[in-house]
């Protein structure tokens, strides 16, 4: 199934806005897949942007799109404990970014991790945890915990 690794979170993003968000998370998802770079993943996850927000609601934005050429479903997780402006669906600042990019030909895979991820982050408790989780470790293991309960 799907897993974080540790060196694919960011504890505190330098992003104030949707854009720069974007960007930092590309720029990690580029550095974990060391096959593309962070402009071409940037603009897949802008085009997605432009068809609806992936700004879910309670603090949560959920970045992803479908890159041909990826191998396996790739995560990144940032976090801003101030929050940022993301045109989410309710509104409110975004704290929590999971960002999932997947490869074009895994459909059924790309919707069952999208949902994997959905159902990890509607979880008041688990939003809670990674608010205040104190190390990536602690992070990559909540999404662990997830992975092998999925299984």
């Amino acid at each position: 199934m799907n897993r974080l690794d540790e060196q694919a979170v960011i504890l505190e993003m330098k992003a104030v806005g949707k854009e720069s968000a974007l960007r930092e998370m590309a720029a990690l998802a580029a550095k974990q897949s060391g096959r593309f770079s962070e402009e071409v993943l940037y603009n897949v996850l802008l085009e997605r942007e432009s068809v609806g927000s992936t700004g879910v609601g309670n603090g949560v934005a959920i970045p992803h799109g479908k890159i041909v050429g990826l191998e396996d479903i790739l995560l990144c997780f940032g976090r801003s404990r101030a929050g940022l402006n993301f045109d989410a669906v309710d509104n409110r600042p975004v704290h929590l970014f999971v960002l999932l990019l997947s490869p074009a030909d895994k459909a059924a895979e790309y919707l069952r991790a999208l949902a994997w991820v959905s159902r990890i982050l509607k979880k008041n408790e688990n939003r809670r945890q990674l608010l205040n989780s104190k190390s990536r470790a602690e992070v990559a293991a909540l999404f662990a915990a997830f992975a092998e309960e999925d299984k």
